[in-house]
């Protein structure tokens, strides 16, 4: 796999532009899509978002969060088909192989957030079913560490019970994103340690963990 380096054009952030608007359209009609806190969002440069992720339509719910185009790691499966590869490129993903160390996909990563592009991954690294945040990759605080940009997590509620691992089809219901406040990269004046990337993580965890029950209280609201 090669890695995304460049600036993206005017073609790539229009198209991104024109498919955000109606997926964000969609998801506002069908399930009354709420985001909560958008100022806690940086207002420039290169960020990661690291979004709880129990449901396949967590990536166009967090779509919603900013008009900025979202760059996202996707499972590799998704390009092996040319054209839906070639538009999956162009919105802002690149593929990742999730069965070994991907050293493209990481290339790729830095380079979005080098291009001062937010970046989304999920940090559970797969959908998860219930109402505990565990186990959480340690790659989204290594990028953060490394790259010296902070972590924004986000609470999705409501996206298991629409659509959950196994169900085929979406139900209708009500989803709540709720934005936290960015943790900051760790002060480093050289190699990345493992000390500080675990301490982030689990701050990551805890603070997800608390926005996830907050987003998930919200949804059953409706």
């Amino acid at each position: 796999m090669t890695a995304v380096t460049g600036r993206p054009g005017r073609g790539e952030l229009a198209l991104y532009g024109l498919c955000r608007e109606l997926v964000v359209g969609l998801t506002k009609g069908l399930w009354r899509l709420r985001v909560l806190h958008r100022d806690r969002l940086p207002a420039s440069g290169a960020y990661v978002l690291a979004p709880s992720h129990r449901s396949l339509l967590d990536t166009p719910f967090l779509a919603a969060v900013t008009r900025r185009r979202i760059r996202f790691m996707g499972k590799a499966e998704l390009w092996q088909s040319k054209w839906p590869g070639r538009l999956f490129s162009a919105l802002g993903g690149f593929p990742v192989d999730r069965e070994v160390t991907d050293r493209a996909a990481l290339r790729s990563a830095m380079a979005a957030l080098e291009g001062g592009e937010p970046l989304a991954v999920f940090p559970e690294g797969t959908r998860r079913q219930g109402p505990v945040v565990a186990d959480l990759h340690d790659g989204v605080a290594y990028l953060a560490a490394r790259m010296g940009v902070p972590i924004v997590p986000v609470g999705i509620g409501g996206s298991e019970g629409i659509l959950a691992r196994g169900r085929k089809l979406p139900r209708l219901g009500r989803v709540v994103v709720v934005i936290g406040e960015p943790l900051d990269p760790p002060c480093r004046d050289g190699p990345v340690r493992r000390g500080d990337v675990a301490a982030l993580t689990e701050r990551l965890r805890d603070a997800l963990q608390a926005l996830f029950e907050e987003a998930e209280s919200l949804a059953g609201k409706a």
